[in-house]
């Protein structure tokens, strides 16, 4: 058995039901830490949970709330956590035709918000090139793994 993350008629993604269970359990989480919907919800035949519609336009937002979020953080432990998760809804927005950029830190930019998620020991991240670079690798991978 199998999942169908679609729009329209065409498939996105067609994961194992394991693999998408953790996922659409994922996206839950992270739609609640981000306060922003995900668009993706049950299909065209209701009732049927393997397969889900995917919004382009809701989640297109989510999507980059999401890049965002997971770029700005400092915390070594939350962008370990977060990064499979960020790297597979970024490639599911791309084969969606979404427009997911992968933000330019600058010189001299610390990723990281000092008024929150303090990591202990440690100073925030000054590397988030590397955060950046590490996380459009990931995407390139996550796309060659996953089933149409």
């Amino acid at each position: 058995m199998s999942m169908y993350f679609d729009i329209d008629d065409e498939t996105l993604w067609n994961p194992s039901n394991g693999a998408g269970r953790l996922f659409l359990r994922q996206v839950g989480v992270f739609e609640a830490e981000l306060g922003l919907p995900s668009g993706i919800g049950q299909g065209k035949y209701r009732g049927d949970p393997s397969t889900l519609e995917v919004d382009p336009a809701v989640f297109a937002e989510f999507v980059r709330g999401l890049v965002a979020w997971h770029c700005r953080t400092g915390h070594s432990v939350i962008i370990a956590l977060s990064e499979g998760f960020v790297a597979t809804a970024i490639a599911l927005a791309r084969r969606a035709g979404v427009d997911v950029e992968m933000p330019d830190p600058g010189p001299g930019h610390v990723c990281g918000d000092s008024r929150s998620d303090v990591q202990v020991p440690g100073n925030p991240r000054t590397a988030s090139a590397a955060v950046v670079a590490s996380l459009d690798t990931r995407v390139r991978e996550m796309d060659r793994w996953m089933a149409r």
